[in-house]
C-alpha cells in the first residue's frame, strides 16, 4: 500500500538547536531512495507503507545513537484505494485551484 506521510521528529535533553538530528533523518530517508520534502516543522515522506515505516523506525534509532536520550515524534498518514496519488499531485491541486479561482 501507498503512503504519505507528515513526520516530525523532535529529540528532546538535546539542547534548543535539533538540526544535526534532523539532518540524520534526512540521510535515513535518502539511503531508503524514499520521495520526501522537507518542510518548517518536519518532512513529508512517499512510498509503500513498509519501507516508509521502517525508515522512521531507523530515524528513532539513529537519533539515539547521535545522543538523543529521548524523541516524541508526530506522524500524520495518508492513503487511497480509489487512485495513485503523489505529494506532488496533492500540490499541484490546490495551485490548480488557486490560480484558476
Amino acid at each position: 500500500m501507498k503512503v504519505i506521510v507528515d513526520l516530525c521528529v523532535v529529540p528532546m535533553g538535546v539542547g534548543v538547536s535539533v538540526g544535526k538530528y534532523v539532518a540524520e533523518c534526512q540521510k535515513v530517508l535518502q539511503e531508503a531512495g524514499l520521495k520526501h520534502q522537507l518542510h518548517a516543522y518536519g518532512t513529508n515522506i512517499e512510498g509503500g507503507w513498509d519501507e516508509v515505516f521502517a525508515a522512521i523506525k531507523l530515524c528513532h534509532e539513529r537519533v539515539h545513537a547521535i545522543g538523543a536520550p529521548r524523541i516524541t515524534t508526530s506522524i500524520k498518514v495518508g492513503t487511497r484505494t480509489d487512485r495513485e496519488q503523489s505529494m506532488q499531485d496533492k500540490i499541484d491541486s490546490v495551485v490548480e485551484k488557486t490560480t484558476s479561482a
